[in-house]
């Protein structure tokens, strides 16, 4: 299995007592054994759920949301008027119909400050008698500016004119740009979905009081789905004979819904993975993702929404899809290129991401907990990135148990190609213990821990120099981690190849 998503921290230029850091590496590679009492609740909240039910009238906003544009001055605001439709003969609503108004300011009463957005509505069509076709309610995007650093700030958004304005909510923004200001904690999740594992992960998540959430790929999992709400673990074993891969769209609404109350206060950054392809009439793909997040493509001067770049004070983050080209003569590699400061992704981009000093690659799809040493072109190496991935948020299709350097388990060869990379990638070893092998007969020297549990991740940039991660379990306690270090850069020995432009 690929990478889904690609994020990339790269923080520029103390070690606690009991906590390792990356100086103390390379460390010997542990597999934590399967614990099999925690592998259930991996199972969907059925609509009759109070969580995802929609509790507005009318044109009342629901599904708030917020993200970041590219520095802390702009914070994008997000949400939902009106009902979706799903069936077989469907009429979308009219955007114009619902103006896009977030009026905000740095009391609760009055906000004096007012942004005027755009809204638009998406359908999922399927050119199949018997498929039902969805278009949603009236998505509505306004960029606020002209905010201050680290500053609490109150907003509501809707329509003044109908009325059909929302409650007070609240959000704090991001440090200013530049070297010792921080974000106190930023909270990383991949492949979360909406199961009952998810609420575990969404509780644990919210008990660390992060400033700021990352989901690295796979939000709903409404590709799990038949177009009328029947679901499975597996879509390709349980519906292998659909004409169209179908997804059940109000799975993406449910998730909107249940998640509100953590998006309407914590900006989200999103990232596209291949449970958000969602194809449908005329070719078109990943067109709910595309509609019902805000991203700042346009201020980081990206073409696409699946790829993007965003300050959180002195912390450059670097978004990449690994659902578009991204080989060298892709636009994605170019503009990376131009603004640097899953195995086929990793061949393509390494050494660019590894000249510019990139500290840190956080990886979803694979639902499991997984850390690297730091490391380049699979040798240890003290200037390379620790890769970590967080594919294990709680969706449906449960933990990912497998590894590929068990006995029977590493895959043919011919099975491997990325058609977003044209051809096959990977290749038997060249050097090393696995020399001439497609696979390790052991985990890899290169990888620190892995395990199949369901959980989250916390980021915390001390300083120029050091970052803390910790990996937290569902089922410890909650100041209990899975997994904790101190990622340390060392400019004076790993000064970046090239300047960064960033």
């Amino acid at each position: 299995m690929g990478l889904v998503s690609v994020l990339l921290v790269s923080f520029c230029v103390l070690s606690v007592l009991g906590i390792p850091t990356t100086l103390d590496g390379p460390f010997k590679p542990v597999t934590v054994p399967l614990d099999q009492t925690f592998r259930g609740h991996a199972v969907d909240l059925p609509d009759t759920d109070p969580r995802v039910r929609r509790i507005v009238q009318g044109f009342e906003p629901e599904q708030i949301s917020l993200s970041l544009s590219t520095t802390h001055d702009s914070v994008w605001v997000s949400w939902i008027t009106g009902d979706f439709q799903i069936g077989e003969s469907i009429k979308p609503l009219n955007p114009k119909t619902v103006a896009s108004v977030v009026r905000y300011g740095r009391l609760r009463f009055p906000l004096i400050h007012k942004a005027t957005g755009h809204s638009l509505v998406y359908n999922q069509l399927y050119p199949f008698v018997g498929l039902q076709n969805y278009t949603s309610g009236i998505i509505h995007h306004a960029r606020l500016t002209g905010l201050k650093p680290n500053t609490l700030y109150y907003y509501q958004c809707g329509d003044p004119s109908m009325p059909a304005m929302s409650s007070t909510y609240y959000f704090k923004t991001m440090p200013a740009s530049g070297p010792k200001s921080y974000p106190s904690r930023i909270a990383i999740v991949g492949d979360l979905g909406l199961t009952y594992n998810t609420t575990s992960t969404v509780d644990h998540m919210i008990g660390n009081s992060p400033d700021l959430v990352l989901l690295v790929g796979d939000v709903c999992y409404a590709n799990l789905y038949l177009t009328n709400g029947t679901g499975a673990d597996c879509y390709s074993c349980s519906f292998s004979q659909t004409p169209i891969h179908e997804t059940y769209q109000p799975r993406w609404d449910y998730w909107g819904r249940y998640m509100q109350p953590v998006t309407s206060k914590i900006p989200i950054m999103v990232v596209e993975g291949n449970h958000e392809i969602e194809r449908q009439v005329e070719n078109q793909t990943f067109v709910a993702y595309s509609s019902r997040f805000a991203f700042p493509s346009r201020e980081s001067g990206s073409p696409s929404t699946f790829y993007y770049s965003f300050n959180a004070g002195g912390i450059h983050f670097i978004m990449l899809g690994g659902y578009i080209a991204y080989n060298k003569s892709a636009r994605q590699y170019k503009w990376l290129d131009e603004r640097s400061c899953q195995e086929c992704m990793r061949v393509a981009m390494e050494d660019l991401l590894y000249q510019y000093g990139v500290d840190v690659i956080f990886n979803g799809h694979v639902h499991a907990y997984e850390r690297s040493n730091r490391v380049y072109n699979y040798k240890l190496d003290p200037c390379g990135p620790v890769h970590i991935t967080v594919g294990d948020g709680g969706n449906r299709e449960k933990m990912a148990i497998a590894h590929a350097d068990e006995p029977g388990k590493c895959p043919d060869p011919s099975t491997t190609p990325d058609e977003y990379m044209g051809g096959f990638c990977a290749f038997n070893f060249t050097s090393g213990p696995a020399a001439g092998k497609f696979c390790w007969d052991r985990q890899p020297d290169y990888s620190v821990y892995r395990e199949s549990s369901f959980g989250h991740g916390i980021f915390e940039v001390k300083n120029e120099t050091h970052a803390l991660w910790t990996w937290h379990r569902n089922q410890d306690m909650y100041n209990s981690p899975g997994d904790q270090i101190y990622i340390v850069r060392q400019p004076e020995m790993c000064e970046p190849k090239v300047s960064q432009k960033c």
